[in-house]
């Protein structure tokens, strides 16, 4: 890369199709021409004079496809979105941050209805607000439940970056409504529930590159909700196992399994970008 823009050298290895270029180079070069103009221009002048087999392939597709485009009906114009709201947020994830709004919601509402001793003393918010944040992470990063995700996977900017992006979405929209529901009931501290949702989340993340985000987050909360979750509600009191895995002494075990989920997604960085 020279200066803003990309030298002209390199512009037409690209164009070519040079396998001798390095894959940083082609993705930072990728990168750059997502937001370049001039160098995307540069890059259609080097194809039409350093290309001209790949220039009358375009010329192949464009004469197939253009009778068929111009008989389309143009699309209705979409709402404005912002366009960070697209680079943060896939639109799958809004029935799936809703549901996560839903449960929420519905053991507040549990909280406020439910006679004091039905949940043993406790908010039915303390057991599931670890893994509420798996449900948006579930939908971040899913080949099939995003309709656009080969061509989202396709683009230089996919895999860890982007997944990244769209968690923190997820825990930026998620926690605070946990943090209100604490205050609310006033029987859950964030101490309880903040680290173990974090460390939930790093987890799957590692997981993720392993078996794919969408099954491991899902596998994740199911295994909670099996061994707390389901037990807490049948009972109708807070189970031992929940007692002992959110007692204060427990967070440094959380703050290590946070650890240990961050050090292996940095270290499998390369594996989510071929999920």
């Amino acid at each position: 890369m020279n200066g803003e823009h990309a030298s002209g050298r390199l512009i037409e290895d690209y164009a070519r199709g040079d396998t001798a270029m390095a894959a940083d180079t082609v993705w930072a070069l990728e990168a750059h021409l997502e937001t370049c103009a001039p160098c995307r221009a540069r890059l259609a002048a080097s194809v039409a004079t350093g290309a001209p087999d790949v220039a009358a392939l375009l010329d192949t597709v464009r004469a197939g496809l253009e009778p068929q485009l111009d008989a389309v009906r143009p699309a209705p114009a979409r709402r404005y979105r912002p366009r960070w709201v697209s680079g943060w947020l896939t639109p799958v994830m809004t029935p799936w941050l809703a549901m996560t709004v839903v449960v929420t919601l519905t053991a507040l509402l549990l909280d406020a209805v439910a006679p004091p001793t039905f949940f043993g003393g406790s908010s039915p918010l303390v057991p599931i607000a670890p893994v509420l944040p798996l449900c948006g992470v579930a939908a971040s990063w899913s080949r099939a439940l995003d309709p656009a995700h080969e061509l989202t996977a396709s683009t230089a900017r996919a895999g860890l970056p982007l997944l990244l992006r769209r968690t923190t979405a997820v825990l930026v929209l998620v926690l605070p409504g946990l943090l209100l529901g604490g205050r609310l009931t006033g029987t859950m501290t964030a101490a309880q529930w903040l680290l173990p949702s974090l460390a939930f989340t790093s987890t799957a993340l590692a997981l993720g590159s392993v078996v794919g985000v969408t099954r491991a987050a899902v596998g994740l909360a199911a295994a909670w909700g099996a061994v707390v979750v389901v037990p807490a509600w049948a009972v109708g009191h807070v189970p031992p196992a929940l007692q002992f895995l959110l007692q204060p002494d427990r967070l440094p075990a959380w703050g290590l399994l946070l650890a240990l989920g961050t050090g292996a997604v940095i270290a499998r960085r390369n594996a989510y970008s071929t999920l």
